[in-house]
C-alpha cells in the first residue's frame, strides 16, 4: 500500500514538467517558422546581338591647326563581353588662318577637308552600373582601345596609330551611349620638321545593336 502511495504521489509531480516541455516545444516551432515576405525576382532580357554602328560628334585638336568640329560612323563586332573589334570613318576641317595671319598661307584655301579612317581593338575593363538617382541604373563599361589608320587632308596621306579610352552606357538593351577620347599620331614633315604630330578627338557617341 505505502509502493502504491510513492508511485501515485511522484507521478503527479512529474505532471507539470511534462506540461512545460509540451509547451516550449510549440514555442520552439514558432520561432522556427518566421512570417518571411518574399519577392518576385524578374530577371532581364538582355540581347545578345553582336554588331553595333555608332554615329558620333565631337572635336578634333590638329597639332598646329588648331580644332575643328568632326562627325563619322563607327562599326563594331563584339567578339566577347570584353574584347571587340571597331572600323572608324569620320570627316573634319583644317585651317591655316593662324599662318595667313602672318602672310605665311600654308593651303590652297584657307579651310581645307580632312578625312580619316581606322580598324581598332577595344577591352572593357571596368564593366559595371551607373546610377541615376536612386531608382535608375543602367549597365556601363568602361574600355580602352587601340589601333591603326590613315589621315587624309590637301596631299598629305599619314599612317596613323592611335589609343583611347571611354566610357560607354546601355540605358536599354538595344542601345548605347558613350564619351570617347582618343589621340590620333603620325609622322609628318609638313612644316619642316620631319616630327611626330599628336591630335586629339572627344566625341559623344550614339550606337545600336542588331
Amino acid at each position: 500500500m505505502k509502493i502504491l502511495l510513492l508511485l501515485l504521489t511522484f507521478a503527479m509531480l512529474l505532471q507539470p514538467v511534462v506540461a512545460d516541455e509540451n509547451d516550449s516545444g510549440s514555442n520552439a516551432e514558432e520561432v522556427i517558422k518566421p512570417d518571411v515576405y518574399r519577392r518576385d525576382v524578374v530577371v532581364p532580357k538582355i540581347d545578345t546581338e553582336d554588331f553595333e554602328v555608332t554615329a558620333f560628334y565631337g572635336v578634333l585638336d590638329i597639332e598646329d591647326f588648331g580644332s575643328e568640329p568632326v562627325y563619322g560612323i563607327r562599326a563594331a563586332y563584339h567578339i566577347t563581353e570584353d574584347f571587340f573589334l571597331e572600323g572608324t570613318y569620320a570627316e573634319s576641317e583644317v585651317s591655316d588662318s593662324s599662318f595667313r595671319d602672318l602672310g605665311l598661307p600654308l593651303f590652297p584655301n584657307s579651310t581645307e577637308d580632312v578625312e580619316y579612317y581606322a580598324v581598332s581593338v577595344g577591352y572593357n575593363i571596368l564593366p559595371g552600373e551607373v546610377f541615376f538617382g536612386r531608382n535608375v541604373a543602367m549597365s556601363s563599361a568602361f574600355y580602352i582601345v587601340g589601333g591603326a589608320g590613315k589621315f587624309e587632308f590637301i596631299d598629305e596621306d599619314e599612317f596613323a596609330y592611335h589609343f583611347g579610352a571611354g566610357l560607354k552606357v546601355l540605358p536599354t538593351d538595344w542601345m548605347s551611349m558613350r564619351i570617347d577620347f582618343r589621340d590620333y599620331i603620325y609622322e609628318s614633315d609638313f612644316l619642316g620638321d620631319n616630327e611626330f604630330k599628336h591630335n586629339l578627338e572627344a566625341t559623344f557617341n550614339i550606337g545600336i545593336f542588331f
